[in-house]
């Protein structure tokens, strides 16, 4: 009984309790990711060591989570190689390998602001939003998750030997405008593992960001046709280059594209 109350609120985002749970959980990793940036600024040690602290606390509630959702999990295997366990075992395995490479381990703790997908991807957060809504969230946030991933990763590889990228915002500035590819030139990475690391945030911003602007495109122009005509004027038939369901019952070609449907 109390291993099924425990899942279900550490899932739900409809009920009040499930939905104060996860939102103190994004909470603690926008909290996470604002230490992070902050201690590659020049702060105070005393400032440096309480941000250290409270990393440390986050991430034991991390490790105690994940072995409650771990635990509450009725088919445990099929849960460790889920997209969330996974990602939530990234952002936790600096609490079993603090003692192996601290530098392996700052590149890991960047990867901790995806464990907002859960957020992102729910529509009972936010109940009154619509489609078209969710899919704007959801580009937005695969957006700020590339910079933000990719920044904190250059940083860490680049800033020890490389005084171009003296902070996070140093960084953050040149992920925006490689991956708008505007590319300034004023900074660039020294290092083979920098000059990588930019090449796959390149790859990764073009397979995913036109996938999902496209596919919010295509909920736009579906609800533009709805409002133009009565549904009892139109049939339902997708058009298999552009993605219009909804078409003049007389209609032989999609009134987006021109396709023959």
């Amino acid at each position: 009984m109390l291993r099924q109350k425990i899942s279900f609120y550490l899932d739900d985002l409809a009920t009040p309790i499930g939905k104060s749970i996860n939102i103190a959980i994004a909470i603690l990793v926008l909290a996470s990711a604002t230490s992070f940036v902050a201690q590659t600024f020049e702060i105070s040690e005393i400032t440096r060591t309480r941000l250290n602290l409270l990393d440390d606390i986050i991430l034991g509630l991390f490790v105690l989570e994940y072995f409650l959702r771990l635990w509450c999990a009725e088919e445990k295997l099929k849960h460790l190689f889920s997209l969330y366990a996974i990602i939530d075992l990234v952002a936790i395995l600096p609490f079993f390998l603090g003692a192996i490479d601290v530098a392996f381990l700052r590149l890991l703790r960047w990867f901790r602001i995806l464990r907002l997908i859960r957020l992102v991807e729910s529509r009972s957060l936010f109940p009154n939003k619509n489609e078209d809504i969710a899919i704007l969230l959801r580009v937005i946030f695969t957006l700020f998750a590339i910079v933000f991933v990719f920044s904190g990763l250059v940083y860490q590889i680049e800033h020890p030997n490389n005084p171009q990228f003296h902070n996070f915002l140093d960084a953050f500035y040149f992920s925006i405008f490689t991956m708008t590819t505007v590319g300034y030139g004023d900074i660039m990475p020294h290092s083979e593992a920098g000059k990588l690391t930019t090449v796959l945030m390149v790859l990764t911003g073009i397979a995913l960001i036109p996938v999902q602007l496209g596919e919010l495109f295509k909920r736009l122009v579906k609800t533009a046709n709805q409002g133009d005509r009565p549904n009892d004027l139109l049939k339902e038939i997708v058009c298999t280059r552009c993605g219009l369901s909804l078409h003049d019952h007389d209609a032989q070609f999609c009134k987006a594209c021109g396709t023959k449907i």
